[in-house]
């Protein structure tokens, strides 16, 4: 069995925000922490039939990136929803929804 381990490094001021965010795999080619801005995790815990979440930024996130990470991610959160469950109906809508986010956030593609 293939193995890969996924490593986030989150350095935080004296007040607890965080300052610095890096992230690195071991099944990637790219063996350095490259550093990110942003992230969300997201995990299902099928014990307790709900979600885990760490949404953490760095201080000094844009406002203007901020809107353009959230918009790619309920894109591409509709992407592995159609392919988790092939119900093309609903992520239909939320690409709707997507364009109008895009529209009234003012985000270009």
């Amino acid at each position: 069995m293939k193995r890969a381990e996924i490593k986030l490094i989150v350095d935080l001021d004296d007040n607890n925000v965080p300052e610095k965010i890096t992230w690195e795999s071991t099944d990637s080619e790219n063996k350095d922490a490259v550093p990110v801005k942003s992230f969300m995790l997201a995990l299902w815990d099928h014990n307790y039939k709900n979600t885990m979440r760490i949404d953490l930024w760095t201080k000094d996130m844009p406002v203007d990136e901020m809107k353009k990470f959230f918009f790619e991610t309920l894109q591409t959160m509709g992407d592995s929803f159609l392919r988790a469950t092939g119900e093309k109906n609903i992520v239909e809508d939320l690409r709707d929804y997507c364009a109008h986010f895009a529209e009234k956030m003012e985000i270009t593609k």
